[in-house]
């Protein structure tokens, strides 16, 4: 829904980014009552139970760290500086109403897991025109409020695959507030998405669930098509996410594109072609980026059934603020480890 530097972000990716669960100590394995010596020594101050003569000695349990209870949160990086550069979420809507929903989601997310950071969002692009205003406005806004000459803003496109006219649209913007910005794109997003289209379509019915989370579900669907928007390029880059989810899935996976070539009925007849009966549409976009009216005809027209976008899954939030880090190593000040933390648990 990551990279995309790395805030799973939320159903967040595997791996050191996320916090593990403590080991049990020898006082919690078993079903059996805990003696006298285990009770003194989950009271503070308490003196232990006298040991029976001919009794042997109480075997000291090992230290341990202890995952602490609830959604786990990381503090914002030492390297990352007093007055770093804000994080704006720069989406390129086709409404006017494109910061709602998602977008909202996703800043509420970055900012509840990075306090100190200053997350903004910013129309870039809606109802097919492009419609700079609001991100020039936030972009003015970051620079007044930054010592002259230095980096006031990293701008991310709030896409997962490649869009061309996004970009044009924000460099034009960028140029014209005159502020001291970076565009950071996501990068390294394929697995990052694979997984999350998977848990999209696993929560739709359309695919087995994760071995992770250990159940099974049945499913109606034995080939997979991945929607994108922005062009020839979009579909290119998610073929390498259909590469991925086919392994995942075992499933003939395509990719195709809402606004060019190669299409979802192209794609589908193609699939027809290898003898899959059952379709499913799988949109791979966060959401405001794309008609919602636009995937559900794609859907009806090939007879196929549709999970949910990608939205505010913890992999898409993840690929947000490593784009941020990697434009912070970019400019050398900030160090290796210049990240936005990304959520602590799994979000979905």
């Amino acid at each position: 829904m990551p990279p995309q530097g790395q805030f799973s972000t939320g159903s967040g990716a595997p791996g050191a980014d996320f916090p593990g669960s403590g080991q049990l100590g020898s006082d919690q394995l078993g079903s059996g009552q805990p003696d006298n010596d285990t009770l003194a020594r989950r009271q503070p101050g308490a003196a232990p139970h006298p040991r029976q003569p001919g009794a042997p000695a109480a075997r000291q349990p090992a230290a341990r760290l202890i995952a602490p209870g609830g959604r786990h949160r990381r503090d914002m990086p030492a390297s990352l500086p007093e007055g770093a550069p804000a994080l704006v979420l720069a989406v390129p809507a086709v409404s006017a109403d494109g910061l709602s929903g998602p977008v909202a989601e996703i800043a509420t997310v970055l900012r509840l897991d990075n306090p100190a950071l200053d997350v903004q969002t910013a129309l870039i692009y809606h109802g097919g025109r492009g419609d700079p205003a609001g991100i020039r406005s936030v972009l003015a806004d970051a620079a007044a409020r930054r010592p002259a000459g230095t980096l006031s803003a990293v701008v991310i496109p709030l896409v997962v695959t490649p869009y061309p006219a996004a970009i044009r649209e924000l460099n034009d913007a960028i140029s014209a507030s005159g502020a001291e910005a970076h565009i950071g794109e996501v990068f390294n997003t394929n697995a990052l998405l694979a997984e999350a289209l998977h848990h999209r379509l696993a929560d739709a019915g359309l695919a087995r669930a994760d071995r992770v989370r250990m159940f099974s579900i049945t499913t109606s669907a034995d080939g997979i098509i991945l929607a994108t928007v922005g062009g020839e390029e979009a579909v290119g880059t998610a073929s390498i996410t259909a590469f991925l989810l086919s392994a995942r899935l075992t499933l003939p996976v395509m990719a195709a594109s809402l606004d060019a070539k190669p299409t979802v009925d192209a794609a589908a007849a193609q699939l027809h072609g290898m003898g899959v009966t059952r379709i499913a549409l799988a949109p791979c976009v966060i959401g405001p980026e794309a008609d919602p009216a636009a995937i559900a005809d794609a859907a009806v027209a090939i007879g196929a059934k549709c999970s949910a976008p990608l939205g505010a899954h913890g992999n898409v939030v993840k690929l947000m603020s490593q784009a941020y880090g990697q434009v912070l190593r970019q400019f050398g000040s900030e160090g290796p480890d210049a990240q936005v933390s990304p959520p602590g648990g799994r979000h979905r």
